[in-house]
């Protein structure tokens, strides 16, 4: 009991001793402009609060984060095909990557995907 109290007790001791030193050691030594602002993007917040940002930024915003939820989707078909049956795995996995393929060709045919007009 004795043992297991002292050990808890050192490793209190040698977590807070490691916290205390990546808090020292971080510490910066310069402080930037725009790191001081706010939203550490380079505008300036005083300024005009509606400052217009290009469509096609939006858009590869949310064509990367359907293909990321998408990606997370694809995952567990991977372990799954040694569990059921291939022909209905197969048939799935076909469905789903279909639609993919005509999302992208939607996106495309719609001119989504072009940066230039």
């Amino acid at each position: 009991m004795m043992i297991l109290m002292l050990s808890n007790f050192i490793i209190l001791i040698l977590s807070n001793i490691l916290m205390l030193l990546s808090i020292l050691i971080s510490k910066k030594s310069f402080n930037d402009r725009e790191k001081c602002s706010p939203f550490e993007c380079g505008f300036d917040p005083k300024s005009m609060a509606r400052i217009p940002f290009s469509m096609h930024f939006f858009l590869i915003t949310v064509i990367f984060l359907i293909f990321d939820v998408e990606i997370a989707l694809i995952f567990p078909m991977i372990p799954l095909f040694k569990k059921v049956n291939f022909l209905t795995w197969s048939l799935i996995s076909i469905f789903f990557f279909l639609i993919l393929l005509l999302g992208l060709y939607h996106e495309w045919n719609q001119n989504m995907l072009n940066w230039t007009y």
